[in-house]
């Protein structure tokens, strides 16, 4: 096993990968920007080195700076963690010229199934179903040709895209240009590329993906699927496993469709495939290969006993896989919340401070990753994900139960967090029943705008009530004093009359 690794990450991730590599007595080499010289992961670590200003682009994105310390520190493999250079294949590839293991796939694969277009025609050769959509590289009218075609509503998605940007949905073609436009910018601005291409469009459907762990002998083996259908803007909010829509045909024919979409790349290490669920007709498609370590993987973690983490450095050590497909038998329910510093209250604004108080919930059945502690920092540089709250059970409803008591204990102080809005989603009962798909929180946001609206109605017309009410009982007090100040005028005249009568 490695000697020393460097985690090339920040936050909660790296804290997991560290904790990993201790209980395996591997040294650890943390990074970290000037906004990060207090964090958690840089306290964890064995030793850390800066890289840069509080920006990304200027530290967590600086793959000089980063295989520069690598070196200094002679570490032996680098872990990338999630996000930043995690799915970058110019970085796996200095790590591999520098002489050090990256633990993650090969460049060639991550290349691939980074650009969305070529991965489609790779693992459609494996025979892996995908939506109906249009190659990349076409311009602007030729898509606009494809799209009658294709039918509406459709996807513009950037071909190089993530995490929801440079993707439109286009319900007709009298809005099609626009959004066009709008994905080529945003997909200019945050890949800078602005292919994009075309693909059917599923509503209400379920986001559903395989985790897969593929060793450089050719093994492949797959843990079971993860439901991610909780999301806002694209964004993953709530994952769980397994998905109340499985069966164990549906993860037969998923989990053998992902080990032939890593096939088709010659994928080794761990990588997630991810899958658009039709419920209408029972079909699956492919949406994207993530190559690299999720974070929603402790739920599989909890449902299967797989380390993955430990896996991935076992993998890149050139070691077989552990374990074999008839091993993997999931038990009981997972669920993670992702907390993150936002307000639920204000359409979910970001925030920033510093925590001045934090109490994690704990009991059986309770995992926390968490990047906070008292008196830490949170800035608006970086994502606004600051922990993952994880439970088990063995059912979904205890799973479920189990999770509405640990938001409830959770604390934190200093910050506005998510925390509201996971409780909110454990108790609605279309969750609880499962009944849900990628546009649940849309669904949930319009019909608390319709229930605003009704109570806002009715709080207008007892209003509006009660004022008619007042008036009328003013007009009637009015008359009331009209008649009363008529009699006082005729008593005060008369008597002004008799008094001067009786001077005269």
């Amino acid at each position: 096993m490695f000697r020393k690794v460097l985690i090339a990450n920040r936050g909660e991730v790296a804290v997991r990968v560290i904790r990993s590599c201790q209980e395996r007595g591997i040294r650890t080499v943390a990074i970290f920007s000037d906004a990060d010289r207090a964090a958690l992961h840089v306290r964890y670590a064995d030793e850390a080195y800066r890289v840069g200003g509080p920006a990304s682009a200027d530290s967590y994105l600086r793959i000089d700076r980063i295989v520069d310390v690598a070196r200094r520190a002679g570490v032996d493999a680098v872990h990338p963690g999630y996000g930043f250079l995690a799915e970058n294949p110019e970085f796996a590839h200095a790590v591999a010229d520098a002489g050090m293991v990256f633990v993650g796939p090969s460049p060639d694969a991550i290349a691939t199934m980074g650009d969305k277009v070529a991965a489609r025609q790779a693992i459609q050769a494996f025979d892996v179903p995908v939506l109906p959509g249009t190659p990349g590289g076409l311009n602007n009218a030729e898509l606009r040709g494809r799209a009658g075609e294709i039918g509406f509503p459709l996807m513009i998605k950037a071909s190089a895209g993530g995490g929801g940007k440079g993707m439109r949905i286009v319900d007709r073609e009298e809005g099609f240009d626009a959004a066009l436009a709008t994905a080529r910018r945003e997909s200019a601005a945050s890949f800078g590329n602005d292919n994009v291409y075309l693909e059917k469009y599923v509503a209400n459907s379920r986001h559903i993906e395989i985790q897969i762990l593929a060793d450089r002998f050719g093994e492949t083996i797959h843990l079971g699927e993860r439901e991610c259908s909780i999301q806002r803007r694209h964004q993953k909010l709530i994952e769980e496993a397994p998905s109340v829509v499985s069966s164990p045909e549906l993860r037969e024919a998923m989990g053998r469709a992902a080990i032939q979409a890593a096939a088709s790349v010659g994928y080794r290490n761990a990588g997630t495939v991810e899958f658009l669920f039709d419920g209408a007709s029972a079909e699956f498609y492919f949406l994207e290969m993530n190559t690299r370590l999720q974070v929603e993987h402790p739920v599989t973690e909890l449902v299967t006993g797989v380390d993955i983490v430990r896996e991935q450095f076992a993998i890149a050590d050139g070691r077989h896989l552990r374990h074999r497909q008839s091993d993997i038998q999931p038990s009981g329910w997972a669920i993670e919340c992702r907390i993150t510093a936002e307000d639920p209250y204000r359409n979910f604004l970001p925030n920033s401070g510093v925590v001045s108080f934090v109490q994690e919930p704990t009991g059986p059945g309770v995992r926390v990753e968490s990047s906070l502690y008292r008196g830490c920092p949170v800035d608006l540089y970086y994502d606004p994900m600051v922990a993952k709250l994880v439970v088990w059970g063995e059912t979904r409803a205890e799973a479920i139960m189990r999770m509405r008591r640990a938001l409830s204990e959770y604390r934190i102080v200093g910050i506005k967090t998510s925390i509201p809005f996971h409780i909110s989603v454990m108790k609605s009962t279309e969750f609880m029943m499962g009944h849900f798909d990628t546009g649940f929180i849309d669904r949930r946001r319009l019909q608390d705008d319709a229930e605003e609206r009704e109570r806002n109605t009715r709080v207008a017309a007892v209003a509006a009530a009660m004022v008619i009410h007042a008036e009328q009982r003013q007009a009637v007090h009015m008359r009331s004093r009209g008649d009363g100040q008529s009699r006082r005028d005729r008593w005060r005249r008369t008597g002004r009359l008799r008094a001067t009568r009786g001077l005269s």
